[in-house]
């Protein structure tokens, strides 16, 4: 069985992380999302309580049965190992994600040659949608709808009123 993780603070997820996660779920037998238990993000707006239900409900009404929704606290190569995932699934947008993204893949690969990371676009019509720009986009009270799923929609609408 081919299992891999998907790793990511999520907050919030975005309408590119779920094409990911859509995507990646037709590659792997068990794809795990892993959501960060802290976010050391600037601005953050869910707890992870409430990243991980809003990511659950979006992987249920997508049908994604083979999607699991995880909390990550630690270090990503021991949650891949206990987990039995050998492959760490990345997003990618512009270069200087690549940057980060490939800095991280090398420094996970001394730790643990066992378990590749792989690089994904998402698709064209999403690579500009940040969580960062759904954050302030929401801060203002301006329309989120077009960048992120119902279920982050309907509880981003609660937290900035």
């Amino acid at each position: 069985m081919t299992k891999a993780v998907y790793p990511g603070t999520f907050d919030p997820m975005t309408l590119g992380h779920f094409d990911l996660i859509r995507r990646a779920a037709k590659l792997y037998d068990r794809l795990i999302v892993a959501v960060a238990a802290t976010s050391k993000k600037q601005g953050a707006l869910f707890n992870a309580e409430e990243r991980l239900a809003m990511i659950r409900e979006d992987v249920r009404k997508a049908r994604l049965s083979n999607v699991e929704v995880k909390m990550l606290d630690g270090l990503l190569v021991d949650f891949c190992r206990r987990e039995g995932a050998r492959v760490v699934i990345r997003g990618v947008r512009v270069y200087s994600d690549f940057e980060y993204e490939f800095q991280m893949a090398l420094t996970n690969r001394r730790m643990a040659p066992e378990i590749e990371t792989l690089f994904m676009m998402p698709s064209e019509n999403l690579a500009y949608v940040t969580a960062s720009t759904v954050r302030e986009i929401a801060s203002y009270g301006g329309d989120t709808a077009p960048f992120v799923t119902a279920a982050v929609q309907k509880r981003l609408r609660k937290s900035v009123k």
